[in-house]
């Protein structure tokens, strides 16, 4: 199966949907009372019960959390990292969820998260064992030759 920035990155976007859907409807009929008692006050405050994503700690979305050094290899490291980091979260929330409706699609998130990193892993073989073995961590594929490779000291 291959695997392509595009196609992760349209499912990505499939996830935070889905994770702003399950949002959505377990916020959409809170009362006043529900939201202050919940400590969701602050948020509302800013964002009524509009989907804002944020960290649970409270920071909001960024284009900062993508990581790009235009070096394949460091790439797929980060994309590898990203994948577990998504995986550890979905973790995280199914062991305080108890919600079927919100556990099963978090289980299925879950499971995309670990499908990727394979694919990701997959990708990064691919790359390694296309660089001459004894050098590919030593310079930039898409723009350094090996010929031009400096020898490791």
């Amino acid at each position: 199966m291959n695997i392509s920035d595009a196609s992760v990155g349209t499912e990505e976007l499939a996830h935070l949907e889905m994770v702003s859907t399950i949002v959505h409807q377990l916020t959409r009929n809170l009362s006043m009372e529900e939201i202050e008692k919940s400590g969701f006050a602050p948020y509302y405050v800013d964002h009524t019960v509009g989907i804002w994503p944020q960290a649970a700690g409270g920071i909001p979305f960024n284009a900062c959390e993508f990581q790009s050094k235009g070096d394949p290899i460091t790439d797929m490291f980060e994309d590898l990292a990203a994948e577990q980091k998504a995986r550890s979260t979905y973790d995280n929330i199914l062991r305080v969820v108890k919600d079927p409706e919100v556990a099963d699609p978090i289980r299925f998130l879950r499971a995309r998260e670990i499908v990727h990193f394979q694919r990701f892993g997959e990708a990064l073989r691919s790359i390694q064992d296309e660089l001459d073995s004894k050098n590919f961590y030593a310079f930039n594929p898409s723009f350094d030759a090996p010929t031009k490779c400096p020898p490791l000291t």
